[in-house]
């Protein structure tokens, strides 16, 4: 009696577990049995015990049941509640009445845990979202030349349903070793590079291909002078290519311009210093480009113009000749500054790739000085990079 009773509980719990599961029939005939997670119209996901997530095509399914509640939306119905189908039709049974549409025109299956995760990705922290990479370039030298050579920079980017926000960093700085003839010391050290530039910028949805934008920019460099320049504007943008492994943004607005420069060497003292800064209103047109290629690597360009509405003096010490060159004084000229960037990204791990960086920050009239301040500073940079996401 005990091993009949036995195997009587066994028989009713095994006939029990499928009154207590969703069901799939497919129109092959097959019958899966498990719980429905989600769907989007074109696959329905099931969670089994047996063979752990199934992926469903849905034009393979015949019909659905459900013991638990669903969040479906077809033909522009939305309802919650169990589901079952007859025919060729989908049925909920919402607490307000039954919902029937055609099972072809579902867009929408959620379970209670799905829908409570999609609703959470509407509005999700600030600390949700983030992906992007860390670079580190580090080379030295010892021995008949000594130097040192280091490179970071970082580039995040937060996506949400209708907004983005990007910010970058890139630091370069290289010091070397000199001989030196008095030999007392024998030796000295001088910087040869140490340059910072930063930024972010946010992007707004306006519409399907258009949206707002406000940035900002920032950079330094100690061997111009150049203590700091910030470049804060905003305007419309415009998404002219917009697929999966290929985005092209066009830009246009308006935006403000501050300089400021201590320590500039004087070619007339006293005094053998000066400082200066300057402000100005400037046009901001450019794009942004990025192209995925193959699975692993990852192609990006950028180019800003910012050219001046007013004229600067980029003579304020009142010098006129600098080496070769004569500068009337007082000079002021129309500034037309621009920023260009590539970059290239590929993966070699799963959070370990490699990177190179060209950057060229352009200025048709630099601040006069002595020695001269080049138009272009020009950074080629590579190194190691980590991938993150969150």
């Amino acid at each position: 009696m005990r091993k009949l009773f036995v195997l009587s509980l066994i028989l009713m719990f095994a006939i029990a577990i499928p009154l207590f599961a969703d069901q799939v029939v497919l129109k092959n005939g097959d019958k899966l049995t498990g719980t429905i997670a989600k769907s989007d119209g074109k696959t329905l996901v099931l969670k089994t015990d047996y063979a752990g997530d199934l992926t469903i095509k849905f034009v393979d399914i015949q019909s659905i049941s459900t013991t638990g509640n669903l969040n479906v939306t077809a033909a522009g119905k939305t309802a919650v509640g169990p589901v079952t189908t007859s025919g060729d039709q989908i049925v909920v049974a919402s607490p307000g009445g039954s919902v029937q549409a055609p099972l072809g025109a579902v867009t929408i299956l959620r379970s209670p845990a799905e829908e409570a995760a999609y609703q959470k990705s509407l509005h999700p922290g600030f600390g949700q979202g983030w992906a992007g990479s860390a670079n580190l370039g580090f080379a030295v030298t010892a021995g008949n030349s000594e130097t040192k050579n280091l490179n970071i920079g970082l580039n995040a980017t937060r996506t949400g349903f209708h907004d983005k926000l990007t910010l970058y960093e890139t630091s370069v700085y290289a010091k070397s070793r000199n001989y030196n003839a008095a030999n007392t010391p024998a030796y000295t050290f001088s910087t040869s590079a140490d340059s910072n530039a930063g930024g972010l910028r946010y992007d707004r949805d306006i519409a399907p291909r258009v949206f707002g934008f406000g940035s900002g920019d920032f950079f330094s460099n100690s061997l111009q002078d150049l203590d700091l320049r910030y470049i804060l504007g905003g305007g419309i943008g415009f998404h002219a290519i917009k697929k999966p492994n290929t985005t092209l943004d066009l830009l246009a607005g308006i935006n403000y311009t501050h300089e400021n420069f201590s320590g500039l060497t004087n070619a007339t003292p006293p005094p053998p210093t000066y400082s200066h800064s300057d402000s100005s209103a400037a046009l901001t047109v450019g794009d942004n480009f990025a192209h995925k290629i193959g699975k692993n690597s990852m192609f990006t360009q950028s180019l800003l113009l910012f050219p001046s509405f007013s004229q600067v003096n980029v003579n304020p010490s009142g010098f006129a000749t600098v080496g070769t060159k004569t500068f009337p004084s007082p000079d002021n000229v129309r500034i037309f500054r621009g920023n260009f960037n590539l970059g290239f990204n590929t993966k070699l791990y799963k959070w370990l790739g490699w990177q190179a960086t060209f950057n060229d920050v352009f200025d048709n009239h630099p601040i006069v000085s002595s020695p001269l301040i080049e138009k272009n500073d020009i950074t080629l940079a590579t190194g190691l990079s980590f991938s993150f996401t969150h």
